[in-house]
């Protein structure tokens, strides 16, 4: 990730399982965030999916990290919670759909161990209702916080002095972040929301 030197280098990143309902808000989210912000040349926008472990070198390369997940907080099904820095940890080890999973906990660490944790965390995290739909939507309640996740997300890359700017056209489908029937419009929207 190359950044201009007075610039903080800062990672986007959604992480989850479009397949389990919704455990795909993180994806939904960054993939909306592309699809109506420009962002500088020192800021990647991500989709991480369940990549794991792959996603280290990503982070090792970040002065900043922005993570949108499902997480089970215990609180009312799609209730936002911004985490911040040494907080997040203890957030990310939210429920894992198969034992082969890595949790985004391991990759913060396996970061952290080589010495290259981003400075910067936040953790824009979603109450799921639903975790258990295979091949389901994003339900109402989680589906509602896309938008208020990236304004969020838009504060945090003001305060780091990387501000978003709303696209003044539509993005080419050519420059999508997820492709053919797998992004939102055209996977999730089929169906009907629970």
């Amino acid at each position: 990730m190359l950044a201009p030197e007075n610039k903080k280098r800062i990672l986007v990143l959604g992480i989850g399982n479009i397949l389990w309902a919704d455990e795909g808000f993180g994806v939904r989210v960054v993939e909306e965030f592309h699809r109506r912000y420009a962002i500088d040349d020192n800021v990647i926008v991500l989709d991480g999916g369940t990549q794991g472990l792959y996603l280290v070198s990503f982070l090792e390369q970040a002065d900043c990290l922005i993570v949108f997940d499902a997480i089970d907080y215990g609180l009312p099904p799609g209730q936002l919670k911004l985490v911040r820095d040494d907080e997040v940890p203890k957030f990310t080890a939210a429920k894992k759909m198969s034992l082969h999973q890595t949790g985004f906990q391991e990759v913060l660490s396996a970061a952290d161990l080589l010495g290259r944790r981003p400075r910067e965390l936040a953790l824009i995290g979603c109450q799921p209702l639903d975790l258990e739909h295979w091949g389901g939507p994003l339900t109402a309640p989680v589906r509602f916080q896309i938008a208020p996740a990236i304004e969020l997300a838009c504060k945090l890359l003001a305060q780091w002095e990387s501000p978003a700017k709303p696209r003044t056209a539509p993005l080419p489908a050519s420059e999508r972040l997820l492709e053919n029937n797998i992004d939102h419009a055209n996977y999730e929207m089929r169906a009907q929301p629970i």
